[in-house]
């Protein structure tokens, strides 16, 4: 029987919800290892909405669950259901959503405060010694929960390529060892069961992203 994989996602659109190619990609990569995703999103409001054409919020109000449901094409759980023991492991894909939806990331950094489902469910996978896949901005998630747990969301210096590094740097300073890698290596925390790759923390070709991604649910597939 091929792993039961739960991805996590935190609404639909990079400005204010989970990013699609990445989402999509971790879909398409399961179902490539042989994986069956599990989709399951927190049926919160989302901080705000943001006009994708003019990268401005709206006044518009939306539901997490209801727009991460796009991109799962319907066949989404509330988080709040998750039951790690029918689970073999996690997955969450990067976009502004976990740092706006999944956490207060984006308004207080290293200050932040996790989502408590969303906390509960990683300490869970954590606690079951499950492997636990994170991308992007997501794996600020980890170094969070996890003091000292190794990661990855590319370079810590920033240049035109990777121009959010700083994030490594507030990973860092929570504790936690950062490693740099390019956009199309993971690096695997084996003692935490933490799978990360930098996807569109870095300026990279789609494809790239895409192979990086793939790397990291190939891993997370593996260890499950």
């Amino acid at each position: 029987m091929g792993k039961r994989v739960a991805v996590v996602l935190a609404g639909c659109g990079v400005y204010d919800g989970s990013e699609i190619h990445e989402s999509s990609a971790v879909l398409v990569h399961l179902s490539r290892e042989g994986a069956e995703a599990e989709v399951y999103a927190p049926d919160v409001d989302q901080m705000h909405v943001v006009d994708h054409v003019k990268g401005q919020p709206t006044q518009e109000k939306r539901n997490v669950l209801v727009e991460s449901a796009r991109i799962a094409r319907g066949n989404i759980k509330d988080l709040a259901k998750l039951d790690v023991k029918g689970l073999d492991a996690l997955i969450i894909p990067g976009g502004f959503g976990v740092a706006k939806n999944l956490s207060t990331w984006a308004t207080h950094g290293k200050n932040c405060i996790i989502s408590k489902e969303v906390e509960d469910v990683l300490k869970a996978f954590h606690a079951a010694k499950k492997p636990i896949g994170l991308c992007c901005i997501s794996p600020v998630l980890a170094a969070k929960i996890f003091p000292g747990c190794e990661l990855t969301v590319g370079h810590d210096t920033e240049c035109e390529k990777w121009p959010y590094a700083k994030t490594a740097e507030t990973m860092k300073e929570l504790g936690c060892k950062h490693v740099n890698r390019h956009v199309t290596e993971i690096h695997v925390d084996a003692k935490n069961k933490l799978v990360t790759t930098s996807a569109f923390m870095c300026n990279a070709p789609i494809h790239e992203i895409y192979d990086g991604i793939g790397k990291m649910v190939k891993e997370v597939v593996r260890l499950a």
